[in-house]
């Protein structure tokens, strides 16, 4: 779904350096008790920038009619739009303008296409084996549950993963 006309081409150009400089395209493995199978992935993207210039945050949310704006209490904000739909949405009017996480983008695509099956155990390791790679090209926290984590508990559980 890209943008049609030049002046909304030039905001999602610009948006795309923006996500690419200073925003993050993520998706981490969450371990969800109330779950059946005791995890979810969730898919984001987020953009920060001190509060001094929070405004931005606030211009980015207006473009892309989606995401959330937070001012932190370290003197940062941040914007983010997680979950599928609206995720889905966004990185597909950046995706060709977006140059340093053009992969981290299509890998959440690919799961956020899996998202609605997630039930289904096979499903679920392959979203968290997806989101395992998107944390390779990442220079975030290290993450404390992998797709080997969702493996052993499903195991547990009685599926053949």
């Amino acid at each position: 779904m890209q943008p049609t006309n030049f002046h909304d081409q030039l905001k999602f150009a610009w948006l795309a350096g923006f996500v690419d400089a200073d925003g993050c395209i993520n998706a981490q493995i969450v371990s969800r008790e109330d779950y059946l199978l005791k995890y979810q992935v969730r898919v984001s993207l987020t953009v920060f920038q001190s509060t001094t210039q929070h405004f931005i945050l606030l211009d980015i949310q207006k473009i892309l009619g989606c995401g959330t704006v937070r001012k932190r209490n370290d003197g940062m904000s941040e914007f983010c739009v997680v979950g599928g739909t609206s995720l889905q949405t966004t990185l597909e009017k950046l995706l060709p303008y977006l140059q340093l996480k053009r992969a981290q983008a299509k890998l959440v695509l690919q799961i956020i296409k899996k998202l609605p099956n997630t039930k289904d155990p096979s499903v679920l390791m392959e979203a968290a084996l997806l989101a395992d790679k998107v944390g390779l090209l990442t220079d975030g926290k290290k993450r404390t549950i992998l797709a080997e984590n969702v493996r052993e508990c499903l195991k547990k559980l009685g599926h053949v993963v």
